[in-house]
């Protein structure tokens, strides 16, 4: 492992006492004010949220570690949101607390992608106790979080850059894009899986191009100008490859 990537490792035992995030997302919202309460107070940082819609916003923004969702929400269901995660592969941990509790219920969500299952009503220590065990499966994800090209470490987990050492200041769209590039490093990706999975387009007739292109030139000068070896590469036609070059 590079120097830069020790130093973030380094960082990232100085931050151990960062508190995971839990997104709540029901639209009761004294429950969620009381659940949010409670989860403060065990050391958790608790975000909410009222629909389905927030919520998706709040996890590609936030990236908590775990949902607590409601299957009852406004304009769109609980489980609806589930799947949509499930089928662009977001793997956040997911526990549905709701007054939809049979059995039938029960095996539907946690089919579709929840982690765990908690009727309401519910008791809070029982709850709590399976925050904590959601939680504790997620600790080999994030070691799993960091990820390297070259002398270029990007931990997905904690949104962070570096490169030779040095911190690399990203806006979030930027950081996105890094990411998806690193996660697919080697690969040639297109301006339009791009339009797709970073700027959530649906339809290819969207003229976005050229707002690819600018943000792509962007990340070049902050990842790629002050290094001697260039890493972020355009494959003419096609879009752009990261990898670092053959010698």
């Amino acid at each position: 492992m590079t120097r830069s990537c020790e130093m973030m490792r380094v960082g990232e035992m100085g931050m151990s006492s960062a508190r995971a995030k839990i997104l709540i997302i029901d639209d009761d919202r004294k429950l969620s004010e009381a659940v949010a309460a409670g989860g403060d107070g065990a050391g958790y940082e608790v975000l909410t949220a009222g629909s389905a819609e927030e919520g998706f916003f709040l996890i590609h923004n936030q990236h908590p570690d775990l949902l607590i969702l409601d299957l009852t929400l406004p304009q769109r269901t609980g489980l609806d949101l589930l799947q949509q995660l499930r089928s662009e592969g977001t793997d956040v941990r997911v526990l549905i607390l709701t007054s939809h509790n049979t059995i039938d219920d029960r095996v539907t969500g946690l089919r579709l992608g929840a982690d765990d299952y908690l009727g309401k009503p519910f008791s809070f220590p029982e709850l709590l106790a399976r925050i904590d065990v959601q939680l504790r499966r997620t600790v080999p994800a994030q070691t799993a979080a960091m990820l390297q090209v070259a002398d270029l470490c990007v931990d997905a987990k904690k949104r962070m850059a570096m490169r030779d050492g040095q911190r690399l200041e990203l806006t979030v769209r930027e950081f996105d894009l890094l990411l998806y590039l690193v996660e697919n490093r080697g690969r040639t990706v297109s301006r339009e899986m791009l339009a797709r999975d970073i700027w959530h387009e649906t339809s290819r007739f969207t003229p976005i191009d050229n707002v690819i292109d600018v943000q792509v030139a962007r990340l070049r000068r902050k990842i790629d100008d002050p290094f001697g070896v260039k890493l972020l590469q355009t494959v003419r036609g096609l879009g752009f490859t990261l990898r670092e070059p053959e010698v």
